[in-house]
C-alpha cells in the first residue's frame, strides 16, 4: 500500500517544464531514493508533495485521500538541502519554536528536544546559538527539528551534507530506526553509494519526466548483463579461458569476469572449469551498481529524440 501517490503531476514555469506528466507511488514503510541528474524536477517535485508549491495539472493523494495543503503539511518533515536554521536563535528556543509550529505542546515538545539533543550528542549545546556551531552540527539540529513532531513521510534533501563518517552513521542509523517505526521516508541524494546502501526503493527522473521507477533489487535485475564473478587459485594466469559458453570480459589476478553466451546457462559455466579440473573459489553473478544504471539511463536519454521513450517503466 503507497502512503503517498502521485498521478499525471506537471508544474510548468513559463515554457519550462520542470515536472512532466510524473506518476509514482511511494509504498508505505519505504526508504524511497528519489534520483536525478541537477535540473531534473526533484526539488519542484518535493515541494509539491509538502505543499509548498502547488501542481498546475494532477492530484496527489496522501494516505490514500487527496492531500489536504492545510492538514497534510503538519504530518509531514520536509529537511530541504538548503539550510533554514535561525542563526542567532539558541538551538533549544529554536526547536521549541519549530517544534510547536508542527503541532507539539510545549512540554511534550521539551520532552522530545531533550531527548534527541541527547541521542545526537548536543544536549550541552542546548544554550548555543546555533551561529557558534560547526556545519555538522547544524545539520544534526536540522535533522531533529525535521523529526521532533513524528512525521507520517519524511524528506531528506541530501541529509548528510557536511557531516564527517562518525555523524552520517549517526544519522544513517536514525533513518533506519524512524523507517523501523513506520515512517515513509524520501532520501534524495547525489550519492549513489549511499542511495543503494540506505534504500529499498527508487524513482529517477530527468527532465522533468520519470524514467525508472522500482525496488532497488528489481532494477539491478532489470539492467544485468549476464556477468558472472569466477575466482580460480593463482597458476592458472596463462590459461586462456575461451568457450563457446562465455566470453572473458576482463580478469585480475585470481578474479575472472565471464560473460554467458546467449541461450547458455551458468551450469555450463562451471562444466567449463570441471571439464578441466580447474577449481573454482567463487562463483557469483555481477549486477550493475545503481550508480551504473543511473549514467547508462540518464546518457540513453540524451541520445533519444525527445518524443520518444527512453526505458519502459518497471512493473511493481
Amino acid at each position: 500500500m503507497d502512503l503517498l501517490e502521485l498521478r499525471h503531476l506537471k508544474k510548468y514555469y513559463s515554457s519550462h517544464k520542470a515536472v512532466d506528466d510524473i506518476s509514482l507511488g511511494i509504498p508505505h514503510g519505504s526508504i524511497c531514493g528519489l534520483l536525478g541528474p541537477n535540473g531534473a524536477g526533484k526539488t519542484t517535485l518535493l515541494r509539491m508533495v509538502t505543499g509548498i508549491l502547488y501542481p498546475d495539472e494532477g492530484e496527489i493523494l496522501f494516505d490514500q485521500r487527496p492531500f489536504d495543503p492545510m492538514a497534510d503539511p503538519m504530518r509531514i518533515g520536509y529537511m530541504p538541502e538548503e539550510r533554514g536554521l535561525y542563526k542567532k536563535m539558541k538551538i533549544g528556543e529554536q526547536l521549541l519554536y519549530l517544534g510547536q509550529l508542527k503541532g507539539l505542546r510545549e512540554s511534550v515538545a521539551r520532552e522530545k528536544i531533550r531527548e534527541w539533543l541527547k541521542k545526537m550528542e548536543l544536549y550541552s549545546w542546548v544554550n548555543k546559538k546555533v551561529g557558534d556551531l560547526s556545519k555538522g552540527m547544524q545539520q544534526k539540529v536540522q535533522f531533529i527539528s525535521t523529526i521532533l513532531h513524528e512525521p507520517r513521510l519524511l524528506i531528506l534533501d541530501e541529509p548528510f551534507a557536511g557531516l564527517d563518517p562518525i555523524n552520517t552513521n549517526m544519522i544513517k542509523d536514525e533513518i533506519f530506526n524512524l523507517c523501523k517505526g513506520g515512517t515513509t521516508i524520501i532520501f534524495s541524494t547525489h550519492r549513489m553509494e549511499q542511495v543503494e546502501e540506505i534504500c529499498n526503493h527508487i524513482v529517477l527522473v530527468n527532465a522533468g519526466k520519470k524514467l525508472l521507477d522500482g525496488s532497488v533489487s528489481r532494477i539491478r535485475q532489470d539492467f544485468k548483463q549476464h556477468l558472472f564473478r569466477v575466482n580460480v587459485p593463482a597458476g592458472y594466469e596463462n590459461e586462456p579461458f575461451q568457450s563457446d559458453v562465455f566470453e572473458l570480459s576482463s580478469r585480475s589476478g585470481d578474479g575472472l569476469i565471464l560473460k554467458l553466451r546467449e541461450g547458455k546457462t551458468t551450469n555450463q559455466i562451471l562444466g567449463y572449469f570441471l571439464g578441466r579440473e580447474i577449481p573454482v573459489e567463487g562463483f557469483n553473478e555481477v549486477l550493475p551498481s545503481i550508480n551504473e544504471i543511473f549514467i547508462r539511463v540518464v546518457q540513453q536519454v540524451g541520445e533519444q529524440p525527445t518524443h520518444s521513450p527512453v526505458v519502459s517503466e518497471i512493473e511493481k
